[in-house]
């Protein structure tokens, strides 16, 4: 933070131009300045890949007071990693922003999401980071509900940080208001049916990723898919460190001091 002012970095995984991303822009104005680094176009999927194998391009597409807006060729993760080297001036960010997401990343998608990418890579270099996601897919959608949640959630973590190796990943459901907000965990979900196989008039055989979804704990009512069937956002804090220490109990007899055959 220079002068007080806080320095907020945002990204996301539908492109600079998507509606998600010009929306946080306009209802963050005013509480820090502002930079945007995101891809030139979408990246939904890339969850936190990087590109190691081609070079990258950065882009500035608007500069303005307390704003600069810059488009690059890489995944998510990529305008994280080039912002903080190239673009912050030196300064360490106050807070990373991925999102508005124009989709659900709630349940599993979460592992899938290049706008959890964004997070949690602000969350590996222990910056206070959070996604936004609304379950609505249209290039059209209507963020305006979501203004004053993002606007008070943005400034709780700004004033109050998160614990170091924590992020938030908050979802709204598609509905013209919300009947609150609640912290719940991430449900257990599966995809199935992922793929389906087309045959092309050139005589070979294609395939479209596609999917379906279901619910594995369909009667939990803690879980950010119940907040959001009922109409509530969801903020599910999730962690970097992916160990489940509860297995070591399990594992323990693995434990040996060399190899046995």
């Amino acid at each position: 933070m220079k002068n007080n002012i806080p320095l907020i970095l945002i990204s996301n995984d539908d492109g600079f131009q998507a509606k998600g991303i010009r929306s946080l822009v306009d209802m963050l104005r005013g509480m820090g300045r502002i930079i945007v680094c995101a891809p030139d176009s979408p990246r939904s999927g890339y969850a936190c890949a990087f590109s190691a194998t081609q070079p990258l391009r950065l882009y500035c597409q608007q500069r303005e007071p307390q704003l600069e807006v810059w488009s690059c060729n890489g995944t998510p993760v990529d305008c994280v990693k080039l912002a903080l080297d190239h673009l912050c001036g030196g300064l360490r960010p106050d807070i990373i922003i991925g999102g508005i997401n124009h989709g659900d990343n709630a349940s599993v998608n979460t592992h899938y999401s290049g706008t959890m990418g964004v997070t949690l890579e602000g969350c590996m270099k222990y910056i206070p980071s959070v996604a936004f996601s609304l379950c609505d897919y249209s290039a059209d959608a209507d963020f305006s509900p979501l203004a004053p949640y993002v606007r008070q959630m943005v400034a709780r973590v700004l004033s109050q940080g998160l614990p170091r190796g924590v992020c938030l990943n908050v979802n709204f459901p598609a509905t013209p208001s919300f009947r609150g907000v609640r912290v719940c965990r991430m449900a257990p979900g599966t995809w199935y049916d992922e793929s389906v196989r087309e045959r092309h008039p050139r005589g070979y055989d294609y395939y479209w990723m596609v999917g379906k979804y279901r619910e594995d704990e369909p009667e939990a009512v803690d879980t950010d898919r119940h907040a959001l069937n009922e109409g509530y956002v969801a903020v599910t804090p999730t962690r970097i460190d992916v160990t489940a220490y509860e297995s070591f109990s399990l594992l323990s007899s693995w434990q040996s001091d060399e190899a046995k055959e």
